[in-house]
């Protein structure tokens, strides 16, 4: 991650200040503003990416999506993919999961909890399983085919719940469906990745995968039994410390703190924010918090589905080859997706299935991060690693429209 500015810089700026009056002591430096200059591209070209889509009567994350292509370095080059936007794009989802989760009760999950365990099993079972064999039949090495099904296995909840919440259907049993099952998505995820990881570098470590294991599984009960009856028990909770006078700041801090523990036990940060969310939605305050919630939700996420969209490099798809082998990836990462969850969401009335089944299919950012951690370790190539990314990105586009006509 880049630092902004230099500790010796600041230490000999401040130097000269005793010496040189004129120098003005909180001159912004030269990385500071090109950070400030790609946060202001990147936002506005959001803004009126969504604008557009609204007005086109499209998902607000698809125009979010395609701005951040325009700006990126595949068309305009306006932006980078650089470390500041990966952090505004990493908050932006955390906030709109903790948004979902503010919408959430403990009791209303475990009512989906056996259909969502289902959900989420076969939900990577399926995915891993087609992409090994579609890594084998193409003649790709074990471990290439181990992280070609890594890749089509996990789903970008971020995305799903972006859309729902826009359409007022997060209250829906189906939704509730989805989120549970994001989360045994993501347990399983990582431990099958870990496994991957071990196998491409120096072996397994099967103590270690144990203690992860037992650490994510412990996070997510714990929070959210314990968490959700704590404040239940003291609704009035986020009101007494530090003397806020609502919830809010208590709020944030409880999402970036439990953000940050699910980061440290290996899961994903957004499942803590989720579950953070969840918890508040227990207390008094939920209501007053999720209105104040609202600039924070409306500023972050756009960040987020514009970073996936300067992330993509439409130039190594430039030949018929690459175009096959995405087209291969896509339809069995779509298909995979929405069989395990019309199976595993059985018992629930069509519409509801439906819903299930294609919220299950958008990849987006977690594709793109197994396919980078496969590149990084050598044994994704540069044309399969560009398939990938179209995939997760294909996927994105691929969902937002049923999901609208079904929500």
């Amino acid at each position: 991650m880049h630092t902004l500015v230099a500790r010796s810089d600041l230490v000999a700026r401040r130097g000269r200040i005793g010496e040189d009056r004129d120098v003005f002591p909180v001159a912004i430096t030269s990385g500071t503003q090109d950070a400030l200059v790609a946060l202001f591209v990147v936002l506005l070209a959001a803004k009126l990416g969504e604008e557009a889509s609204r007005r086109l009567n499209q998902p607000a994350i698809l125009g979010e999506i395609l701005a951040g292509i325009a700006i990126g370095p595949s068309v305009l080059g306006l932006v980078e993919p650089e470390a500041i936007l990966e952090v505004f794009a990493e908050l932006g989802v955390v906030f709109l999961l903790f948004a979902v989760g503010l919408e959430s009760r403990l009791a209303e999950m475990r009512e989906v909890g056996g259909r969502a365990l289902r959900v989420g099993g076969l939900g990577v079972i399926a995915p891993f399983a087609v992409g090994f064999g579609l890594g084998v039949a193409l003649g790709e090495s074990s471990t290439t085919s181990l992280f070609l099904g890594a890749a089509l296995m996990a789903t970008s909840a971020g995305i799903t719940s972006a859309v729902l919440l826009e359409f007022g259907a997060s209250h829906q049993r189906a939704v509730r469906t989805i989120l549970g099952a994001a989360i045994v998505d993501d347990v399983l995820a990582l431990i099958l990745l870990s496994v991957i990881v071990g196998i491409s570098g120096d072996g397994v470590n099967l103590s270690a995968i144990g203690l992860l294991i037992v650490g994510a599984v412990a996070f997510v009960g714990i929070v959210a039994v314990a968490g959700s009856r704590l404040l239940a028990r003291y609704p009035t909770a986020l009101t007494a410390p530090l003397s806020s006078p609502t919830g809010l700041l208590p709020a944030v801090l409880l999402c970036l703190g439990l953000a940050a523990v699910a980061g440290e036990v290996g899961l994903a940060a957004i499942i803590g924010a989720f579950l953070a969310g969840m918890i508040v939605a227990e207390t008094k305050e939920h209501t007053r918090v999720e209105e104040e919630i609202r600039p924070l939700h409306a500023f972050f996420p756009p960040f987020f589905f514009a970073y996936i969209g300067v992330q993509v490099e439409l130039s190594a798809l430039a030949n018929a080859r690459a175009l096959a082998l995405l087209a291969a990836i896509t339809a069995l990462a779509v298909l995979t997706k929405l069989l395990a969850g019309w199976v595993g969401a059985a018992g629930m009335p069509r519409r509801e299935r439906g819903l299930v089944a294609f919220g299950m299919v958008p990849r987006g950012e977690v594709g793109i991060v197994v396919a980078g951690i496969g590149a990084t370790a050598g044994v994704i190539d540069p044309e399969l690693f560009a398939a990938i990314v179209g995939m997760a990105l294909l996927t994105t586009f691929l969902a937002p429209p049923a999901l609208r006509r079904l929500a």
